[in-house]
């Protein structure tokens, strides 16, 4: 079994510790629900609380944000729908104000704010975490969590993320765990810091008020539950949560069988020249326990797609629960099966001042190669690989009916990879970011200086197999300002999603610039403030995702409506799958590559 090395990464819910509180904390079923529903509920209010105050699109159409609770040690009791690889910051958030300030100087109304990446829960420096402990009659009873990606926090580059930074100064405006309110009022000082070095104050701070009405959202529910069952109720039904998760988890952790399991795979580039660079993943199943090991992964790299070890943590958890039950609510008691050991300095654990800008394309590997470690052993649970970038993008530029500055900042859906019984799923969002969305095309239209000329699938050839890779889309973005700056980081562009049994890789994702003066396309998968004049054309191109099995024991049947729905054309079902179809009636003319039927 994999050992940790002293250079190996202790996470804050203590890896692998079992928690020594059973016994005390026995709780009839009914009690237990009630607390648990409580606190999901309070989770959820302050999820919807956000999106309705909100200023910016990212937030309140894209959902790029995560809510939830902690208890008076940091330890994550719930947490929200939103983006699924902030699974691992809001608990590290919280640990940093205790560590900082210490519980016994905060406050009733005092509430913090951090991005650091390397501490403290953060990931890159759009992503800003706002923090609030919890007091009842005079006890730090809990810590309320939000964590939001802000359009604007100053930096090089509009939009602040790009692919092209070379340390993190130039990303952005730093929040080390600092206070932001102090016992009620907010610190004005810093938020005239904020409105001088950001593009768009109004909407950066709007979208900070957001947070804090969130809040102040949990601090009230939580209070309320406290008046109703009576505090040494509610933090001893905390503990059995937290216990109960935990058993849950290692019962799951137990079905699935022991051994060492390893995968190996490609990031393409650091957006600034530099690349491929290789990253490795050991996963140890051994009866209850799991440890991740990504020892042997590159060092930190030049570029912005290194990755923080809190975004390590993120995506080992968020895997974890895959492999064990979606449906167990997420908290600490969850991950203390959990052992993730990774030396510092990694392209997944980078120090100061490395750039962090992109860093999901590195996460999201991390995500990626435990999947791929344990998919052969788990075909039922664990689908071939998906296009498994954020594909993020940036079109700024001056709008023309305004004049003022447009910032559109989203990311985009792809294509999943098959499963043993099941196709992948068509134009969904990427691992890391679970119940969010892209900007509908009417929103962009009105808001953002472009035209989207199409909206659609993308069928270029990929992801055959008995299973076939879900598709994924095209979308053009028409410049109708004067001139505009696209940035995009759209990862898996030389390196494409595996796939399994068989079954044939995915394709790329990438963006196609076309010119409206006639020259030649220019295509690239990281790009940074690339300049585009009036009518020029951004085509933004997300990968299928990889196939399952043998493409010649698919179906006739679902060949021929394959093509009928637009999911393959004619070329392909022949020269993947063997079948050749009418081009009118789509009748089967023959089959070909030794195929029976």
């Amino acid at each position: 079994m994999a050992k940790a090395s002293p250079q190996a990464a202790q996470g804050p819910a203590r890896s692998g510790a079992r928690s020594g509180s059973q016994g005390k904390n026995e709780f009839d079923p009914f009690t237990l629900e009630i607390i648990r529903e409580g606190l999901v509920a309070i989770g959820d209010e302050m999820f919807v609380t956000m999106q309705r105050t909100s200023m910016s699109t990212i937030i309140y159409e894209v959902l790029d944000y995560a809510v939830g609770l902690t208890d008076a040690q940091g330890r994550l009791i719930t947490q929200g729908n939103g983006v699924t690889l902030f699974l691992g910051t809001l608990d590290f958030g919280v640990r940093s104000v205790l560590d900082k300030h210490g519980a016994a100087n905060l406050k009733p109304g005092d509430i913090y704010i951090t991005n650091d990446p390397y501490t403290g829960g953060g990931t890159h420096l759009s992503d800003v975490s706002i923090l609030a402990p919890i007091f009842y009659n005079g006890q730090l009873v809990a810590f309320a969590a939000n964590k939001g990606h802000w359009t604007e926090v100053g930096g090089m580059a509009a939009g602040s993320w790009t692919t092209n930074s070379t340390e993190v100064y130039q990303e952005g405006l730093q929040f080390p765990c600092i206070k932001l309110f102090d016992q009620g009022e907010p610190v004005q000082s810093l938020l005239d810091i904020i409105r001088a070095n950001v593009r768009t104050p109004d909407m950066s701070i709007g979208d900070m008020y957001a947070q804090v009405a969130s809040m102040r959202i949990a601090e009230r529910r939580f209070r309320e539950m406290c008046d109703k069952y009576g505090v040494d109720l509610v933090l001893r039904g905390i503990e059995a949560l937290l216990d109960h998760g935990e058993e849950l988890t290692r019962q799951e952790l137990k079905k699935l069988p022991d051994g060492v399991y390893e995968a190996v795979d490609t990031i393409d580039d650091d957006g600034i020249g530099n690349g491929p660079f290789e990253v490795r993943v050991k996963v140890t199943i051994d009866g209850d326990r799991i440890v991740c090991d990504f020892t042997g992964s590159h060092a930190q790299v030049p570029g912005p797609v290194n990755c923080a070890r809190t975004g390590l943590y993120s995506a080992a958890r968020a895997v974890l629960m895959a492999l064990t039950d979606p449906s167990i609510p997420a908290s600490e008691g969850c991950f203390r099966a959990l052992e993730v050991i990774c030396p510092e300095g990694t392209i997944f654990t980078c120090r100061r001042p490395a750039p962090v800008s992109t860093y999901w394309e590195t996460m999201l590997y991390a995500a990626d190669l435990i999947c791929k470690a344990m998919a052969p052993v788990l075909p039922g649970r664990l689908p071939a690989g998906h296009f498994l970038s954020v594909c993020g993008t940036i079109v700024a530029g001056l709008h023309p009916d305004t004049g003022q500055l447009f910032l559109l900042v989203e990311p985009q859906a792809g294509g999943w990879g098959a499963g043993a019984d099941k196709d992948g799923e068509n134009g969904l969002v990427c691992v890391g970011d679970g119940e969010t969305y892209v900007i509908p095309v009417e929103v962009c239209e009105t808001r953002y200086g472009v035209l989207v000329d199409q909206f659609a699938l993308d069928i270029a050839e990929g992801g055959s197999g008995k299973s076939r890779g879900g598709r994924g889309l095209v979308r053009d973005y028409r410049i109708t300002a004067d001139e505009a700056w696209f940035t995009g980081t759209f990862g898996r562009f030389k390196y494409l999603p595996w796939g399994m049994q068989g079954g044939a890789q995915g394709s790329r994702n990438y963006t196609k610039i076309l010119f409206d003066d006639g020259r030649p396309p220019e295509i690239f998968g990281k790009a940074a403030q690339y300049r585009l004049k009036k009518g020029d054309v951004a085509r933004l191109i997300t990968g299928t995702g990889g196939g399952y099995g043998n493409a010649l024991e698919r179906a006739v049947e679902k060949v021929q409506s394959d093509v009928k729905d637009g999911y393959i054309t004619l070329e392909e079902a022949e020269k993947s799958y063997g079948v050749v179809l009418h081009a009118t009636t789509l009748e089967v003319e023959k089959l070909t590559h030794g195929r029976k039927g």
